[in-house]
């Protein structure tokens, strides 16, 4: 099928088309529901993840700029993160359920080399975060500490995802220079 002939089925599902989307489904479910799989190897949940998809195109169609690339890439993109969305969902549950509880903690004695290394790498860690600019920073905290994709994290910081994946790219590489230095001179 021609670039065009995929645009103009989105376009028919924006207006309504039911028929429109139905085609789009029929034409793409089968690599959808594979990339999800392969994501989150769970067949139930890919099943419904590719479910979500359609609903997410049904929805979102109107949104649809062929100026960022084709219908299927746009399609599988919603996808992916969809897939990656409940991974991460379920990785928090598990932490959160696994997590002990603080009353029933029984202070552990740490060895005093293993708290003086601590305290070391914790140290190099705070010293070599002040090689970043403070939008490297604010970019790689906010993807890392709170799990969030480049595309989320230009989303919340209202910036175009190309600066973000710069800004992040270029910051770890400034952190892995800087690690490495001091551990060099160690």
């Amino acid at each position: 099928m021609s670039e065009e002939a995929w645009t103009a089925l989105v376009r028919s599902v924006a207006a309504g088309d039911q028929l429109a989307l139905h085609s789009i489904y029929e034409l793409t479910d089968r690599i959808v529901f594979t990339l999800i799989m392969r994501i989150v190897n769970n067949r139930e949940t890919a099943e419904e993840l590719t479910l979500d998809v359609f609903h997410d195109v049904w929805r979102r169609a109107s949104t649809y700029d062929p100026s960022n690339g084709s219908v299927v890439g746009w399609i599988m993109n919603q996808a992916r993160s969809r897939a990656i969305d409940r991974l991460r969902y379920e990785q928090r549950k598990k932490r959160i359920q696994s997590e002990p509880d603080p009353s029933q903690e029984v202070p552990a004695s740490e060895d005093p080399h293993t708290a003086l290394d601590n305290d070391e790498q914790s140290r190099r860690l705070k010293t070599a975060l002040d090689v970043l600019s403070p939008e490297e920073r604010q970019a790689i905290e906010i993807a890392f500490f709170s799990e969030l994709t480049y595309q989320e994290v230009a989303a919340r910081l209202n910036q175009p995802l190309g600066t973000i994946k710069s800004r992040i790219r270029a910051g770890l590489g400034k952190l892995r220079t800087a690690l490495s230095r001091r551990s060099q001179d160690i």
